[in-house]
């Protein structure tokens, strides 16, 4: 019983911790759509902050960047899932288990290097260009 209530109280906090931004919005507004709230703020920019057409380089950039680090995410589950799998079936020859671990600590420091050269882009992208 107290692990049922535990989970609950776990649960309602984050179903909070999560639908809060949905309330907090400084701007007074006509429109209650967060997402119309949003585009109103926007259509005040001027000059350099255009809205991006679907043709734009920066689209295209930021489009070409978040498939490659969906499919280096994809890639990243399969080898721990294959490693995993490789040290769940090893049944104890140390060799199998060394190479399982090797494998799954490649893969964390492969998804270090592109998580770092993720946050490079962005800097780069956002605060120098």
């Amino acid at each position: 019983m107290k692990k049922i209530v535990q989970q609950i109280s776990i649960l309602l906090c984050l179903t909070f911790i999560l639908t809060l931004p949905y309330f907090v919005f400084a701007a007074n507004s006509s429109s209650t759509n967060p997402l119309n709230k949003l585009e109103e703020v926007g259509s005040g920019a001027n000059g350099p902050y255009a809205a991006a057409t679907e043709t734009s380089v920066a689209t295209i950039v930021g489009t070409v960047i978040s498939a490659a680090l969906s499919l280096l995410g994809v890639i990243f589950i399969i080898l721990i899932v294959i490693a995993g799998y490789g040290w769940m079936t090893a049944g104890g020859n140390e060799e199998k288990v060394s190479k399982a671990t090797a494998r799954i600590k490649t893969a964390i420091i492969g998804l270090v290097v592109t998580l770092a050269a993720y946050a490079i882009w962005f800097f780069i992208s956002n605060y120098l260009l």
